[in-house]
């Protein structure tokens, strides 16, 4: 899905580099999609590393750490993607190498305390998650703030994901000693935290959307805002762990339509 986005952003917001060459010849593009999905292929590693034991009360079947590969080949495997992927983002520029850094450390934190803290690694994601799609503008110094608007976008859409996420785990959670945001205040507390989120992204979208002054994302925007009031009706209602299940795939969803917009642009 981020390297999706990130082609989209390149092919449909970014058109050509600074030279006028279609973005899509240019190898520096590719360099830091694959250098992305390395460091995040490497987060998810260390994240099942870390989350064993929980794992194994949340979603048993999908234990590999441990059964389907030794913890110390995870280990080795989760620092040489981490090199490869810093690595290939010094061919592009040093400040991409130093933001591919920034997000592997991020990650093997994340995974290591700040997601068994509340709110604070759904945070932590979300913005990584961001930053993957505006990392695109950064390079090439090109539609700043339409791809700010897909970065928001990214942004709080992740972050309800992720707050789903942590009321669908937290039998798990709970037996382990995290303190996740249901956790620490309810579930149906959290569920008013979302809606506040949803809120203030629904606000974002707006003001850079009239910022933008572009019909036609204001009505692509408008139409998603339909799905995204089902979505958020759905999760006032959801009280069972299979119903946050499907919302969180239903986040995904909308995540991907969100994207494709960006080909009528």
């Amino acid at each position: 899905m981020v390297a999706f986005a990130q082609i989209m952003t390149a092919y449909f917001l970014v058109r050509t580099t600074s030279d006028g060459t279609p973005v899509l010849l240019d190898y520096h593009l590719y360099l830091m999609v694959f250098s992305t999905v390395i460091i995040a292929a490497a987060g998810y590693m260390i994240n099942d590393y870390y989350d064993v034991k929980i794992d194994y009360v949340n979603k048993p079947h999908e234990v590999i750490v441990g059964k389907g590969i030794k913890r110390r080949v995870v280990l080795f495997l989760h620092s040489i993607l981490n090199f490869t992927g810093i690595a290939m983002g010094l061919f592009v520029s040093p400040k991409v190498a130093l933001v591919n850094f920034t997000a592997a450390f991020l990650l093997w934190l994340y995974s290591n305390q700040l997601k068994r803290e509340p709110l604070i690694g759904n945070l932590t994601v979300a913005i990584l998650t961001g930053i993957s799609i505006y990392m695109i503008a950064f390079y090439y110094q090109k539609s700043e703030l339409l791809i700010l608007t897909y970065a928001i976008f990214a942004f709080f859409l992740n972050l309800i994901r992720e707050i789903i996420k942590d009321i669908e785990d937290r039998q798990g959670d709970r037996k382990h000693g995290c303190r996740t945001l249901p956790i620490v205040i309810g579930f149906r507390r959290t569920k008013s935290v979302i809606f506040l989120i949803a809120g203030i992204f629904v606000c974002a979208i707006l003001i850079v959307t009239f910022k933008l002054n572009r019909p036609l994302i204001f009505y692509y925007f408008g139409t998603l805002g339909i799905f995204f009031t089902f979505f958020m009706f759905k999760i006032y209602q959801a009280d069972r762990k299979d119903q946050f299940t499907k919302l969180s795939s239903f986040a995904k969803i909308l995540m991907l339509v969100g994207t494709l917009s960006m080909g009528f642009l």
